[in-house]
């Protein structure tokens, strides 16, 4: 897979996790910094298209987000905050810190959209600009929960049950669990994925691990990182 020959791979080790990324070789120069944040369930590999638009334009920094891709995979916390949207945030503020860059751009998409929104709240002035990509305010989406949200979005409620009940369930046929996730939403199938990416979903997604880190994601969606999100501070 040639996608990524303009890219450095590198890990960062920061706030107790290995994040690794793709980085745009050499220095920034006179290009902007842009931070891209994959969404659920793939890794940095979903910009592959995006990046090799932006790249001259850009300083592109495109990691995987912890507990996904080939970032590491920590075991949950009680309290979730492990996976807290607030922790994986403060990654890649270490990481960009790591990388000497002051202020980026940052674009999210789905859990990456939600780790921008915590970060750009978080870190006002490391943020340059921010888009979020397919998100709305988690809070909002559960008190306005409807059966056609909950029949759409089953695994926000499914994800969140108590460990090991989704992990044993997803665990017992994985690829049909990812292919099932990837083909769906309106996409009409997977036929846009090309098979180098779907190999990577697939290699990444398959382990125990990354099935539970996932979990463990929407588990302090819906509990922890609410909390944290103004004005329901703690």
């Amino acid at each position: 897979m040639n996608w990524f020959e303009d890219f450095e791979t590198r890990h960062f080790d920061v706030n107790g996790a290995r994040i690794h990324a793709r980085v745009s070789r050499g220095v920034c120069g006179n290009r902007a910094v842009l931070l891209l944040l994959h969404g659920f369930p793939q890794s940095h590999v979903m910009w592959h298209r995006v990046a090799r638009k932006l790249q001259q334009d850009f300083y592109l920094v495109m990691p995987d987000l912890r507990g996904y891709g080939d970032s590491s995979k920590a075991p949950g916390l009680p309290d979730h905050s492990s996976y807290s949207k607030r922790s994986m945030a403060q990654d890649l503020v270490d990481v960009m810190d790591l990388l000497g860059i002051v202020q980026f751009g940052v674009c999210g998409h789905d859990r990456g959209g939600r780790v921008a929104h915590r970060l750009a709240l978080d870190h006002p002035s490391r943020v340059a600009k921010l888009c979020v990509i397919d998100i709305a305010p988690t809070l909002d989406m559960y008190a306005a929960t409807d059966f056609d949200f909950a029949n759409a979005y089953y695994h926000w409620f499914h994800l969140i049950q108590p460990e090991p009940l989704p992990e044993t369930m997803i665990g017992g046929n994985p690829l049909a669990y990812l292919h099932h996730k990837l083909g769906g939403w309106g996409s009409g199938g997977m036929g846009h994925i090309e098979p180098a990416a779907l190999a990577e979903y697939e290699r990444c997604f398959i382990k125990p691990e990354t099935i539970h880190a996932v979990c463990e994601d929407y588990r302090a969606s819906a509990s922890i990182s609410s909390w944290l999100l103004p004005p329901f501070k703690v």
